[in-house]
C-alpha cells in the first residue's frame, strides 16, 4: 500500500445511512467493504442497506414532504438554505476531494479544483435560480383567470453512478431540493462516501431532518426496491443503459412514478481536414478520453479523422500519450488515476481484448499498469484501423480507450457516427461555417460541440437523445424533471 499524506491518514469515514437527519446503521445490520481503488486498502465498512432501510427513508422524506418543513418554506428562504449548502462544500473542499479519490480513484487535484467547486456550485446556482422562476397566467377571457402553477411532485428518489458522484448527485438533488421536494439518494455501492458527507453537511446548513436521506447499498437491494417504492413519485438515475431501462420498467410496474434517466454514450469526435487547429483538436481529443481515466458517459471514444490528416493527427496525439501515464492519485501532478475497482479494470481489459482480436491496431498502451501497488490502473489506450463494425466502436467501454476511424466524405460520416444506439455528446471540427452547422444540426446527440469539446456550464441542459436518457440536467429545464405543472380557473363575475 502507498503512504497516504498527513490529512488523507487523518480521514475516518462513517459509512451508515443518513435517514431522518441520523446516522443508522441498517436494519439488518449488514455491511460491506468500501476499498479503496488507489490501493486497495479498506476505507470503512458502509451499511449494506435494504428494502426497510429505503422503507424508513421514504417514510422520513414522505413525513418531512407533508408537514411543510421544506416545501412549506418561502422560496427565499429555501435560496438561502441551499446556498449555506453550497458554503459547506466549499469549507470542507478538500476532505470531500480526499474522500472523492480515495474512493473512486480520480486524481485530487480535479477531485478539488473540478468535482467539488462544480459541485458546490450547482447547489448554489439552483439554491440563487428557485425565487427566481415565476409561474404564469394563461390569455384567457374577461370572465375568467386561469394560474398555471408549479409544485414540487413529492419524494424524490435518486440514484448516482461512480464516476462523478458529487457532481451527479449535485446535478439531481439541487434542483429537485430547490423546488420543494424531499429526496431519498442510493449512491452507488463503489462510492458512496461523499454523499453521506453531503448529507451531515446539508443538515448542518439547515436543512431540515427528513429532507435529504441518503441510503446505501447494492442496486437489486436498494436501488430496486427505490424504483418500485409505490410512495416515491419521482425517480431521477444516471448509469447503464441496461440498468436505466430497467428504472423505466419499474417506475411503470409500481405506481407509474416520473422516470429521467442520464445512460450512456458513445460519442463521436468528427474532425475534418480543414480544421482551424489541429493541435488544439488533439489535444481535446486525448485530453478528453483519458480525462476521469476515461470514465466519462460523454468521453469522446469515437474518434473520426479525415483520412487526408489522419497520420498527421496520430503522430501529434501519440506524442502527447506520455503525458498521461497512470500515477498515484493522491499526488497533485497526477493526470490520470485509478480505475474504480477491480471489476471495471477487468472490463476495460476485455474492451482491449477485442480491440486486439477483431483487427484493430494498437498504437498505444493496451496493458494493465501498477504504479501504485494493490491499486487499478489502466494504461492510456488507443486503436487505429477501428471500423463501425467492431465491439470498441459500438459499446460503452467507460475506460482510458480511444478507438480511430477515418472518413473521406461528411455525408458518410454522419450517417457513422449517427450509427450508435447513443446520442448524448458529439463534436465537429472545421473553419466552413456551413458545414460546421450542416454537420452540428444532422449529428442525433444532446450536445454537439463545434471546434472544442471541453466547453460547459450548469447554464445549459445536459442530457440524450436515443438510448443516452430522457429528460435533461442541468439549467432551469431539470426544474421541469421534479414539479408538477398545475391549472387553477378562476371564475371571475365582475360588477364593472
Amino acid at each position: 500500500m502507498t503512504t497516504l499524506s498527513p490529512q488523507a491518514s487523518s480521514l475516518t469515514f462513517d459509512g451508515r445511512a443518513f435517514i431522518n437527519g441520523e446516522r443508522v446503521a441498517a436494519r439488518d445490520g449488514q455491511t460491506f467493504d468500501c476499498l479503496s481503488p488507489v490501493d486497495g486498502r479498506l476505507l470503512t465498512a458502509v451499511a449494506r442497506c435494504g428494502e426497510g432501510d429505503i422503507d424508513a427513508a421514504v417514510t422520513a422524506a414522505r413525513t418531512a414532504f407533508e408537514d411543510g418543513r421544506w416545501s412549506g418554506m418561502a422560496p427565499a428562504q429555501r435560496k438561502r438554505l441551499m446556498i449555506k449548502f453550497a458554503e459547506q462544500l466549499l469549507a470542507h473542499a478538500d476532505e470531500l476531494a480526499l474522500t472523492e479519490t480515495l474512493d473512486m480513484g480520480k486524481p485530487v487535484k480535479y477531485a478539488r479544483s473540478v468535482d467539488v467547486n462544480s459541485a458546490a456550485n450547482c447547489i448554489r446556482w439552483y439554491g440563487e435560480a428557485v425565487d427566481k422562476v415565476y409561474d404564469e397566467i394563461a390569455p384567457t377571457g374577461r370572465n375568467a383567470l386561469a394560474l398555471i402553477t408549479r409544485e414540487p411532485v413529492g419524494v424524490v428518489g435518486v440514484i448516482v453512478p461512480w464516476n462523478y458522484p458529487m457532481i451527479m448527485a449535485a446535478w439531481k438533488i439541487a434542483p429537485a431540493l430547490a423546488a420543494g421536494n424531499s429526496v431519498v439518494l442510493k449512491p452507488s455501492e463503489k462510492s458512496p462516501l461523499t454523499a453521506l458527507r453531503l448529507a451531515e453537511l446539508a443538515l448542518a446548513a439547515g436543512i431540515p431532518p427528513g429532507v435529504f436521506n441518503v441510503v446505501p447499498g447494492y442496486g437489486p437491494e436498494a436501488g430496486s426496491p427505490l424504483a418500485l417504492h409505490m410512495d416515491v413519485d419521482c425517480i431521477a438515475f444516471t448509469g447503464s443503459t441496461r440498468v436505466g431501462k430497467q428504472i423505466h420498467v419499474m417506475a411503470g410496474q409500481s405506481n407509474l412514478k416520473r422516470a429521467w434517466t442520464e445512460l450512456g454514450g458513445k460519442s463521436p469526435n468528427i474532425v475534418f481536414a480543414d480544421c482551424p487547429d489541429l493541435d488544439k483538436a488533439v489535444e481535446a481529443a486525448v485530453g478528453s478520453i483519458f480525462f476521469n481515466q476515461g470514465e466519462s458517459c460523454n468521453a469522446p471514444s469515437r474518434l473520426f479523422v479525415e483520412a487526408s490528416i489522419k497520420d498527421a493527427f496520430l503522430d501529434k496525439a501519440l506524442k502527447l500519450v506520455p503525458q498521461y501515464q497512470p500515477g498515484n492519485p493522491l499526488e497533485k501532478g497526477t493526470v490520470m488515476g485509478a480505475i474504480v475497482d477491480q471489476v471495471q479494470k477487468d472490463n476495460v481489459m476485455r474492451y482491449i481484448g477485442l480491440g486486439k482480436s477483431e483487427g484493430a491496431t494498437l498504437l498505444a498502451g493496451g496493458e494493465s499498469a501498477e504504479p501504485v501497488k494493490g491499486g487499478h490502473y489502466v494504461l492510456p489506450t488507443i486503436f487505429d484501423g477501428v471500423t463501425p463494425q467492431m465491439t470498441i466502436a459500438r459499446e460503452e467501454i467507460f475506460g482510458p480507450v480511444l478507438s480511430v476511424l477515418s472518413f473521406t466524405d461528411a455525408a458518410d460520416v454522419v450517417k457513422q457516427a449517427n450509427r450508435s444506439v447513443y446520442g448524448l455528446q458529439a463534436a465537429v471540427w472545421t473553419r466552413d461555417i456551413n458545414k460546421a452547422h450542416g454537420v452540428a444540426r444532422a449529428l442525433r446527440a444532446g450536445t454537439v460541440h463545434v471546434n472544442q469539446y471541453d466547453e460547459d456550464d450548469i447554464t445549459v441542459p445536459f442530457g440524450g437523445f436515443k438510448q443516452s436518457g430522457v429528460g435533461r440536467d442541468k439549467s432551469l429545464h431539470a426544474f421541469d424533471k421534479y414539479t408538477e405543472t398545475k391549472t387553477t380557473w378562476i371564475r371571475i363575475d365582475s360588477p364593472v
